[in-house]
């Protein structure tokens, strides 16, 4: 069982019963400003933090210069920190929303909200690809991403720590599965979208030394598909 993602409790169709609710996430009403204090909140009232370009650029760099290559640690450490705040707050609104738990929620449901949950806070256009799920492994995609674009010119090879380790805490609390997350492809590097796998830890530990070499997303995907010997 440790080597399959899988969600509890949801179907890929909507329940006819479960009352149709206004989009949670739009924009023009989950983003709250106060133009004289110049706070930003969401509709749950939780504190918003509007990070700049320049800013994001500067943690990468200042991170580099500082750390050298711990700063990969140190991203993926912070990306786990905000991707099991960022669950918390989501599945606290969506259980007050459609008063119901999280896992609750049926399949198409869950991934409309999180789709847009994404776009809203400003971090792209996120997809899911189930095609390997019976064999324990999920293939994300983000496009336009703020963090990548952000990525200073001189790094050669993805560094989506940040969301890595997002999207691993994120999945693992909703699993309930020691998941890990490894970036493959970015569109710092002329991607077209950023891709990002996520499965098991244990089948992950040599992963960034792929990258590191250079091996394309297909490569990757296809080495951690074969089964453990």
């Amino acid at each position: 069982m440790a080597d399959t993602v899988s969600l509890a409790n949801s179907s890929a169709g909507f329940d006819p019963y479960t009352p149709v609710l206004a989009n949670y996430y739009a924009p023009s009403l989950y983003l709250q400003s106060d133009l004289e204090s110049g706070l930003l909140e969401s509709r749950h009232g939780d504190r918003l933090l509007a990070l700049p370009e320049t800013l994001l650029r500067a943690i990468y760099t200042g991170l580099e210069y500082e750390t050298g290559q711990a700063a990969r640690l140190v991203l993926r450490h912070c990306g786990r920190m905000w991707g099991k705040e960022f669950f918390r707050r989501f599945a606290q609104e969506l259980s007050d929303y459609y008063q119901k738990p999280l896992a609750e929620l049926e399949m198409g449901l869950f991934l409309q909200n999180l789709k847009q949950a994404w776009k809203t806070h400003g971090w792209g256009l996120i997809d899911l690809d189930w095609t390997y799920k019976d064999q324990g492994v999920v293939v994300v995609s983000i496009r336009n991403s703020p963090f990548a674009a952000a990525t200073p010119p001189h790094f050669k090879r993805p560094m989506g720590f940040l969301e890595a380790g997002l999207l691993a805490t994120w999945f693992s609390q909703l699993t309930g599965q020691d998941l890990a997350c490894v970036q493959t492809t970015s569109e710092a590097l002329g991607a077209k979208s950023n891709l990002f796998i996520l499965t098991a830890a244990n089948r992950l530990k040599e992963a960034e030394t792929w990258v590191d070499a250079g091996l394309s997303h297909e490569q990757i995907l296809e080495k951690v598909l074969q089964p453990a010997p």
